[in-house]
């Protein structure tokens, strides 16, 4: 009889030629657990979803009673749906008064999706700036706005009318003209390596879209709810962006994203034409309950409080020749090593001791580290034990 992993192999869609291959029964907190009982700390969750943890009795709870009462009655938007009601008017009281409007989707990339329609529907332009080495997603339009040709190069045509400019770098603000509909960036860029602009440079940028009539897009589906010290990463820079993006620990666990922006500018989808953009699962209820529930956990527990500490204690610990930085905001760092051959040994000798992370799709030579945000001291001591155990074993002391 087959094993669950040639089954896998046989049956499910295949992303490399090198998957990872690990086989998890269950999840709880921190920690992925074997069917032999081996537990693993996961120090990506799961790439930016389980901020506040596996399997939180709360999210279960309230994925249980939702469940119980109805799942999916119709396309979004349509229907009076408490989940979705209640969760968006929770995200309202979070945002500032021009980000009060929600549309519901299933995914990151569907939320880059929805934004760049409504950014070129509100201002009647085509031109869309994105940066290099930024990352957005894989369906065609995020793919079109993802700053790496090599991912990109295979399937084009891809959508025109886009530039790419460098990450904090002022000068190629000039770019950014009254031809342009919107700009979309990340506030602190992910698969790029953890890289954090200035501050000058993102007001800058924001008065420049101002000036324009640019529209600015913050995708913060990795960047969101607490994991760069703050509820929000635009509250690093003291700006405000005119449409939000939001997935990944939106949901505790459950496929739910969002796009978010002012009444006004979200009104441009409802006519010329009607229905703009639709989606059939799009704030699935059972998602949605799960999303209140996770926030609410994050709210009610302070956990963005302690994230800040955790990360000195990271930076602290995290110091070796072979470390050539660390770089980051709050519970989102790489650590960058000489080359990508070294990091994925590196990476592969954790992942046998029991500490699960990866690489950066746009920079290859550094490690991962976005644990859940509960995790606790001892737990961030025990893993970076094992990191510098891992890079003593290829790179000596």
């Amino acid at each position: 009889m087959a094993t669950l992993r040639q089954l896998f192999l046989n049956h499910n869609a295949q992303t490399t030629r090198f998957p990872l291959l690990l086989e998890f029964e269950k999840a709880k907190g921190c920690y992925l657990y074997t069917s032999e009982g081996k537990a693993s700390l996961d120090l990506i969750s799961g790439i930016g979803v389980s901020n506040i943890g596996h399997s939180h009795p709360k999210v279960i709870e309230a994925i249980k009673q939702q469940a119980e009462k109805y799942m999916h009655l119709m396309v979004y938007g349509e229907y009076v749906q408490a989940p979705q009601v209640l969760f968006a008017e929770k995200l309202a009281s979070l945002l500032p008064p021009s980000l009060q409007s929600t549309y519901f989707v299933n995914s990151g990339a569907e939320a880059v999706e929805g934004a760049l329609k409504l950014a070129k529907r509100y201002t009647g332009r085509s031109e869309i700036i994105a940066f290099k080495n930024s990352y957005h997603g894989s369906t065609h339009g995020a793919l079109s706005v993802m700053g790496n040709e090599e991912y990109k190069q295979a399937f084009r045509p891809l959508l025109p009318g886009i530039q790419f400019i460098r990450f904090n770098e002022p000068a190629d603000l000039e770019n950014i003209t009254t031809q342009t509909a919107c700009l979309l960036i990340e506030p602190i860029q992910g698969e790029a390596g953890i890289r954090v602009p200035d501050i000058a440079y993102m007001q800058a940028l924001r008065q420049r879209c101002t000036a324009t009539g640019t529209l600015l897009i913050f995708d913060e589906i990795q960047a969101a709810f607490g994991r760069t010290g703050k509820l929000f990463g635009f509250q690093h820079f003291d700006i405000v962006p005119d449409i939000l993006l939001l997935a990944k620990a939106l949901g505790g666990g459950m496929p739910v994203g969002a796009f978010i922006s002012s009444n006004d500018i979200m009104a441009s989808l409802t006519e010329n034409p009607i229905l703009g953009h639709i989606t059939t699962f799009g704030g699935h209820p059972v998602s949605c309950a799960a999303g209140m529930a996770a926030l609410n956990v994050l709210l009610d527990e302070n956990l963005v409080d302690a994230v800040t500490e955790k990360e000195l204690l990271f930076r602290k610990l995290l110091v070796h020749p072979a470390i050539r930085e660390v770089r980051g905001k709050g519970l989102l760092l790489a650590v960058e090593l000489k080359d990508f051959d070294t990091n994925k040994k590196v990476i592969d000798r954790c992942i046998e001791n029991g500490i699960i992370t990866d690489w950066f799709l746009h920079c290859s030579n550094s490690m991962r580290i976005a644990p859940p945000l509960i995790i606790s001291t001892d737990e961030i001591v025990t893993a970076c034990n094992v990191i510098l155990e891992a890079i003593n074993h290829f790179e000596g002391k």
